[in-house]
């Protein structure tokens, strides 16, 4: 049940309830202990957005907002006040009726795939979702510098990776531009990212990305489409559900244009389970949690966090929730005194209620309202009655599920993974060219060295030869001289036979010699004769 200004919350102090459109992007909070009726009021909420034409987002952390997409039904026992209640707040449009849903899953089992790069997720929120400290945040923060330099795409986790290992190949070079990266906290992010993937963070990055247009569609009577992210799954990994959400919002912030307050929201956020965006989260995180609910109010986006505790959003967010809706809380101990003492002090005062006290005894469907007014102040706090839903309280089952997303207005769009050339890719082929590179340069060297080798053993051979043929040519001077000396020695021998004389010769020469022989003899003797007469005559004259 609407009317012109805003939607029928429900029934209290004798008022309807009514939140404002123009008011209702300055957020809102829907808390209360578990049992007391948050899922149904804030699927009421969501049908009256959507009835309006207002799209809306709601993280299904338990399953059971998929009944959204289903009208209910008279005969399900959860449905037997229904009817009842509606009569008593005076809701006379109030029917069964179902609502257009797109079913959204990151890990795409129970609905569409919802996917981002890794570079639209950005290192302060990448950080965040791997724990990392200031020191690895900012190696993680030049890795993603240095990808944009070089013009390498960062699409999924194993691009991320490949970076990561080429920084730490660079690391002494990066160190120098851009300040310390060793290699050892390149490994500590290497096992974050194991980690990741073994909680299934790799279905979150990749293409196709989600297209942020696609949770802004109306269906052909003008219904705003309720989107549904299955995160039942998702609540295993505590960390990437808080950091998916965040990273949800800054999208919406980044990409959609200002408008200030139009005189209905463009797009409302239910997060359920709040606290989890909060829990441990650094300082740095927290203030960009602040600054997207703030300033998203002038894109036209309205979010509502849902959880059992008010004093899980902190004071600084908690401040920007203009319309609040408090469902009972227990005060078994003091956190819970607290807590309900915390949730008393933000509403508007009213003197026909005390707070304090009615936070306590609340009845399942009741609640504390405060609503921003169109001068922009809160009502003051009435216990309402919440009106009923119209669609299933409870899960749809996997037949219903399966044909409502076959006949969505998404169709097939996210379905197949795509996967194109990235940096993992770029990569490998640089480092397949280097490898080339230097496999050529290795085998230029090698072969410098066998030839080096060859021309030392050629250089080798050579001078063997050049002795051997020195040797040879020794030998052979030698032979020569040999055969030079047995032709002259054979040359003497032969003239000395031919100068020997025959034996006529040896007669003549022998009878020639035995003549001279006789007159030498007779000739001596004359001569002999002759000096001694001469002698004697000497000697005998002297006296």
């Amino acid at each position: 049940m609407a009317d012109e200004n805003g939607l029928f919350i429900g029934t209290g102090g004798g008022e309807r309830q009514i939140l404002n459109f123009k008011r209702a992007n300055r957020h809102g909070l829907i808390a209360g202990a578990t049992g007391t009726g948050k899922t149904v009021t804030l699927q009421g909420i969501a049908e009256g957005f959507s009835r309006a034409g207002v799209p809306t987002f709601l993280a299904d952390v338990k399953g059971d907002l998929s009944g959204v997409g289903m009208a209910g039904s008279p005969t399900a026992k959860v449905h037997d006040s229904f009817a009842a209640r509606a009569a008593e707040i005076g809701d006379t449009e109030w029917a069964y009726k179902d609502n257009p849903v797109q079913f959204w899953d990151l890990f795409g089992t129970q609905g569409h795939p919802i996917r981002t790069t890794i570079s639209e997720m950005g290192p302060l929120l990448l950080a965040r979702l791997l724990d990392l400290n200031e020191v690895q945040e900012g190696v993680l923060t030049i890795a993603f510098h240095v990808a944009d330099k070089d013009g390498l795409l960062l699409l999924d986790l194993d691009d991320l990776q490949s970076m990561l290992v080429h920084c730490a190949e660079r690391a002494d070079e990066l160190t120098t531009t851009y300040g310390n990266v060793s290699k050892a906290t390149v490994g500590t992010i290497q096992r974050s990212l194991l980690q990741l993937r073994s909680q299934g963070g790799e279905h979150f990055f990749g293409e196709p990305a989600l297209d942020i247009e696609d949770f802004f569609k109306v269906d052909e009577s003008g219904r705003g489409v309720m989107n549904v992210l299955a995160a039942d799954k998702l609540m295993a990994s505590p960390k990437l559900y808080s950091t998916f959400l965040l990273w949800l919002l800054s999208e919406l912030f980044e990409t959609l244009p200002e408008v200030g307050d139009p005189d209905k929201p463009k797009l409302v956020f239910f997060f359920d389970e709040a606290h989890l965006l909060f829990d441990s989260a650094p300082k740095a995180l927290l203030e960009k949690v602040e600054q997207v609910v703030r300033l998203i109010r002038s894109k036209g986006v309205g979010v509502y966090f849902i959880t059992q505790n008010p004093i899980d959003i902190p004071d600084t967010v908690a401040g920007q929730l203009g319309n609040r809706v408090q469902h009972a809380l227990r005060a078994f101990t003091p956190k819970d005194e607290k807590a309900i003492k915390s949730a008393a002090e933000t509403f508007r005062a009213n003197p026909g209620v005390d707070v304090v006290t009615a936070i306590t005894e609340l009845k399942v469907g009741e609640a504390l309202v405060s609503l921003l007014q169109a001068d922009g102040s809160p009502s003051p706090v009435q216990r309402t009655l919440i009106k009923p839903v119209c669609s299933r309280v409870g899960p749809v089952t996997a037949i219903e599920r399966g044909v409502l997303i076959q006949t969505d207005a998404v169709g097939a769009k996210y379905d197949v993974l795509i996967d194109r050339e990235s940096a993992e890719e770029m990569l490998a082929a640089k480092a397949g060219e280097a490898q080339a590179a230097a496999a050529e340069v290795k085998a230029a060297a090698e072969q410098a060295k066998l030839d080096a080798a060859q021309a030392k053993e050629d250089e080798k051979a050579k001078v063997v030869a050049d002795r051997e043929a020195a040797r040879l040519a020794k030998e052979q001077e030698r032979a020569r001289i040999a055969a030079e000396r047995v032709a002259a020695a054979d040359a003497a021998r032969q003239a000395r036979e031919d100068a020997k004389p025959t034996f006529a010769e040896k007669m003549v020469q022998s009878a020639a010699r035995s003549a001279a022989t006789s007159i030498g003899r007779k000739v001596a003797g004359n001569l002999g004769s002759q000096l001694l007469r001469g002698l004697l005559g000497g000697l005998f004259k002297g006296r």
